[in-house]
């Protein structure tokens, strides 16, 4: 028995050295070297070098290793110690809608009604009368009155040019008279399935379209051309890519925009791994059915292999569905965007497809119903690996919890949302109800992962807004003190994972993303501060140095 121990140990021990010179026999193309490399592969979660080849990681370890691949046309990039996370997944984003949303009025962080209107009357100023302006980011929460505004200092400031602003959610939007007018949107325009239009005393509207009802003006804004559309969509990505985001979940996109997708992605102009969510349209998803799961295309560009469907409205907008009425809304309960049984109808069809289904809800109530359904689903076309998902998942009756792992769900939730919405998250949901929001320890405890992400644009596009969130449940100020419900904040290890190999896993991905092992495509970022080591309230002063996409840098930060 010694002798064929020993024996074992002999070949174990030759195969174990042999492999580094087989590895060092060819060359690699870019070697990272004197850097703080977390891999988020457990086999080796810290290096200090990595190599890559043809736009994959051939090895990861000690420099002096590494350092044996190098040849005659070898870069290699020394950090001086700087850090090198995967790159960054963001796991629910609008990518168009980012790009649009560059070139209209930036109304994120508005602090009044007035400033929106200012915003706003500086645009029209330079713009054709009766040509339409766009704008999006208003939250009446962060006003001194936080009521829904009415459009008439809008209308007045701004009369001649139909004018819509998408609240910061996108759950709701803020039109002035022209546009009511354009839409031929009066007193007598009965609210739509799904939606709903404020209303002064004499049930005129106020401007202000919630959810389905945003549609009534929405269809009258001339569509983009494809030119317009390509521009936008490369400057959503290149603001990703400023940001060390690699690869995103794209959730809800129609057909002519993944075309203009693929197309980008023809050309070698589309420098980001996009997961594409099929948006909730039955042409649309029989289309991409019949085609197929369709991954790694174009160069490992897109993925189409799931369908996204919005169960309720948002928070802020007190569109999301809820059990019980709002706390500051007793009469309301929120409201439900699709009928009964279409989660389950459409689940069905994927799961026999070998499809992904990801469904948005946040309200307690949207949440339950989507679970239901989604168990019905399961029944009728059992699937092992289905990895459905429910997108923001963000106020869980304490019941339903458990029941994310016990059907296999993922919660995809995006942590910025707490921290956006904790000032007044309280007011909408009372302080019993708040307990199973945001519940990222509670859902993670019950055996679940979490893919993070941003919505952008409804959040910043800096996912380490995300990451900081995730780990102190406060604010850029550091408020509150200690963390808003600290008892369900993530460990550093967990929030890296879950923007990384989760979120990868979360799309079917994880064998080509989300760490920087061997095999994988080299897609990694370079940061100035290292945000697994460094005080919380240091964690956003980061500056991402560089982005990678399989090797090749699609960002670099201009040396000053």
């Amino acid at each position: 028995m010694t002798n064929r121990r020993l024996t074992l140990g002999i070949i174990l021990a030759s195969f174990s050295f042999a492999a580094p010179r087989l590895a060092a026999a060819q060359s690699a193309d870019l070697i990272v070297t004197n850097a703080r490399i977390y891999t988020v592969d457990e086999n080796r979660p810290v290096v200090e070098a990595m190599a890559i080849r043809d736009g994959r990681v051939v090895a990861t370890g000690p420099q002096r290793g590494i350092m044996t691949m190098r040849g005659p046309n070898t870069r290699v990039l020394d950090l001086n110690g700087r850090t090198v996370i995967p790159g960054m997944i963001d796991a629910h984003v609008h990518l168009l809608n980012l790009g649009t949303s560059l070139r209209n009025v930036d109304l994120v962080g508005t602090t009044s009604y007035d400033e929106v209107v200012t915003r706003v009357a500086a645009r029209a100023k330079d713009t054709p009368a009766g040509t339409w302006i766009l704008g999006r980011g208003w939250d009446q929460n962060d006003w001194g009155d936080t009521r829904f505004p009415t459009h008439d200092a809008l209308s007045r400031a701004v009369p001649n040019h139909p004018v819509v602003l998408t609240r910061i959610d996108g759950h709701a939007t803020l039109v002035n008279a022209a546009a009511l007018r354009a839409a031929s949107v009066t007193a007598q325009t009965q609210d739509p399935s799904g939606g709903r239009l404020e209303r002064a005393a004499d049930n005129s509207p106020t401007g202000v379209l919630v959810d389905a009802a945003m549609g009534l003006v929405n269809r009258h804004v001339p569509a983009a051309t494809k030119e317009q559309l390509k521009t936008a969509v490369q400057a959503a990505i290149a603001e990703m890519n400023r940001w060390g985001l690699t690869s995103v979940h794209d959730a809800g996109v129609g057909r002519a925009v993944i075309d203009v997708y693929e197309e980008l992605a023809r050309e070698g102009s589309f420098n980001i791994r996009d997961n594409v969510m099929v948006a909730n349209n039955d042409e649309a998803i029989n289309h991409y059915l019949q085609r197929g799961p369709q991954s790694g295309l174009y160069n490992g560009r897109l993925w189409i292999k799931s369908i996204k469907i919005s169960a309720d409205g948002a928070l802020g907008s007190r569109g999301a569905a809820l059990i019980e009425p709002y706390t500051d809304d007793p009469k309301n309960t929120g409201l439900a965007l699709v009928p009964a049984g279409r989660v389950r109808e459409v689940g069905v069809k994927a799961l026999r497809a070998g499809f992904q289904l990801n469904v948005h809800a946040i309200g307690d109530r949207a949440n339950r119903t989507v679970l239901d359904e989604f168990q019905q689903a399961l029944d009728s076309v059992p699937v092992a690996d289905h990895r459905f998902r429910i997108e923001h998942a963000q106020i869980i009756h304490p019941d339903d919890i458990p029941r994310f792992a016990q059907l296999g769900v993922i919660p995809s939730m995006q942590a910025s949302h707490q921290t956006s919405d904790m000032y007044w998250a309280v007011n909408r949901l009372g302080p019993t109800r708040v307990l199973g929001a945001y519940a990222w320890r509670s859902l993670l405890n019950s055996g679940v992962i979490i893919a993070n992400g941003s919505d952008l644009p409804v959040e910043r596009t800096n996912p380490l807004i995300s990451f900081m969130a995730s780990v102190s449940r406060q604010d850029a100020k550091g408020w509150p003190a200690g963390g808003w419900y600290p008892e369900q904040r993530m460990t550093r290890e967990e929030a890296l994972k879950s923007m990384t190999i989760w979120a990868a896993y979360a799309g079917f991905m994880e064998k080509e993303v989300g760490s920087l092992a061997p095999g994988k495509l080299a897609d990694f970022v370079v940061l100035d501060q290292d945000i697994m080591r460094v005080p919380p309230e240091l964690i956003l002063g980061t500056n991402v140095l560089a982005t990678y996409l399989s090797g090749r840098a699609v960002f670099q930060k201009p040396v000053p």
